[in-house]
């Protein structure tokens, strides 16, 4: 059966959904591959980033993960969502924010002062580059200097301290396509399921995560969004907002095509004034040119014993101009 549940892309109804620990805890298990036993929205959880130039939206959990021999590790995750494409920058500053916080530091039996391990989490609304895949895991190695891997003694609490794994999330590329487990659960944010209408919600057939209750449960919870008035009037106040950044966008490409045109024609005026230039810098060798070949006829007319009446006569000028050429 069809069913329209809120958009998940949307700042607020992203919040509303990760509210829930039990969804919180199936998409981070998703995404890391390793069940999430607990989780914990940590201080500051929610940031939304300056509203000048982006939506930059942010949840940062502390969670502990079960690790292959059956014991419990606990990691930094770092959510950052965005509809639009942003600078690495503001990514980057956020991290700096987390590794600087004494917060994330280990707090028993820990006298080297480690930090939390960390895992950054980006769910981008664009693309990344030419890159097909919908996600993209990134995870550190270490190696030698002949570069071959080094395993013994890694992983180790101080070159995690240091470093992180990323896991990067293209939603424009999820279209419609259900491989893993991971994907199953990003479906609801597959964009090619908006309703054509109203991109505050997507439709989707529910019996397809019939018998799945993780999946059921953040259905649920989008459906019981869709309905939210509350809910759908932040969903307004944001498009408000990327109504407003996609006019400034548009009127800003149309500004620099104008300028770009102004200044192909300025070069290209330029490139005329400089072939005037050179061509009226070549009349002037050739007039100058002609002047010396007629003083030196005028001279040997002179030396010839030719009178200057004569002279002006035959070359069609005056006396005075013939006087004059012959002087200089």
């Amino acid at each position: 059966m069809m069913i329209t549940i809120a958009n998940p892309i949307y700042d607020a109804v992203f919040k509303y959904l990760m509210e829930d620990e039990r969804v919180a805890k199936t998409l981070l298990s998703a995404l890391l591959q390793r069940e999430v036993v607990e989780v914990e929205v940590r201080k500051h959880e929610y940031t939304n980033g300056s509203r000048d130039k982006i939506s930059m939206f942010r949840i940062d959990f502390g969670a502990k993960v079960r690790q292959d021999d059956g014991t419990l590790k606990l990691i930094l995750i770092e959510l950052q969502k965005t509809w639009l494409e942003t600078e690495t920058l503001r990514f980057r500053q956020y991290l700096g924010t987390q590794y600087a916080n004494p917060d994330n530091i280990l707090k028993d039996n820990n006298p080297m002062g480690y930090g939390i391990p960390m895992v950054t989490v980006y769910l981008l609304g664009h693309r990344v580059g030419d890159i097909e895949e919908p996600v993209l895991y990134v995870n550190h190695k270490a190696y030698d200097y002949d570069g071959k891997e080094v395993t013994k003694g890694v992983p180790d609490p101080f070159v995690d301290s240091l470093v992180h794994d990323s896991i990067i999330v293209q939603i424009p590329l999820l279209r419609g396509q259900i491989n893993n487990r991971l994907e199953e659960i990003l479906s609801v944010f597959d964009q090619t399921h908006k309703d054509k209408k109203n991109r505050q919600v997507i439709n989707i057939d529910e019996d397809l995560y019939a018998g799945d209750e993780d999946m059921n449960r953040i259905i649920h919870r989008l459906l019981s969004a869709a309905s939210d008035a509350k809910l759908r009037q932040d969903m307004n106040v944001e498009d408000e907002y990327f109504t407003a950044i996609e006019n400034r966008d548009t009127a800003i490409m149309k500004r620099d095509q104008i300028i770009a045109e102004h200044d192909a024609q300025i070069a290209e005026q330029g490139a005329q004034i400089a072939e005037q230039g050179a061509q009226i810098a070549e009349q002037g060798a050739q007039i100058a040119e002609q002047g010396v070949m007629l003083k030196t006829t005028i001279q040997m007319l002179v030396s010839a014993g030719l009178s200057i009446e004569m002279i002006a006569v035959n070359m069609n000028i005056t006396a005075d101009e013939v006087r004059k050429i012959a002087q200089m």
